[in-house]
């Protein structure tokens, strides 16, 4: 079982930029697990952002967060980050991290095994 935390969450103007980071604490290392990033906002159903294979090589992202969010992970360090650019008043909301030992790529968030608490993005404009 792995355990997650994100951190980096906080108050951004529109157009500033955020680094989200997810830290996993398990007897087996970060490379076991692909990875994603998910966001709730208030109202709304759990929504994917950008997923990450275990290696790293393969990543994925919502078309809403194309060319304005990356997904990276550092396997060394146990963690993975998400770089949000461009930020919008409706990138506001609860994002959390997730992780799964299959490495098959999905943006479903029934198929992730383990998440954290998340952390709040709020965008004001």
């Amino acid at each position: 079982q792995v355990q997650l935390v994100e951190s980096g969450g906080g108050l951004v103007q529109a157009g500033g930029s955020l680094r989200l980071s997810c830290a996993a604490s398990s007897g087996r290392t970060n490379s076991k697990y692909a990875m994603a990033w998910f966001r709730q906002a208030p109202g709304k159903e759990r929504a994917f952002v950008a997923y990450i294979s275990k290696g790293g090589s393969i990543t994925a992202a919502a078309d809403s967060v194309k060319g304005r969010f990356t997904i990276s992970r550092d396997n060394a360090k146990n963690a993975v980050y998400l770089q949000m650019n461009s930020l919008k008043s409706e990138d506001t909301a609860n994002y959390y991290c997730a992780a799964k030992e299959s490495n098959s790529y999905t943006n479903a968030s029934s198929m992730y095994d383990y998440w954290g608490q998340g952390t709040q993005v709020t965008v004001s404009s």
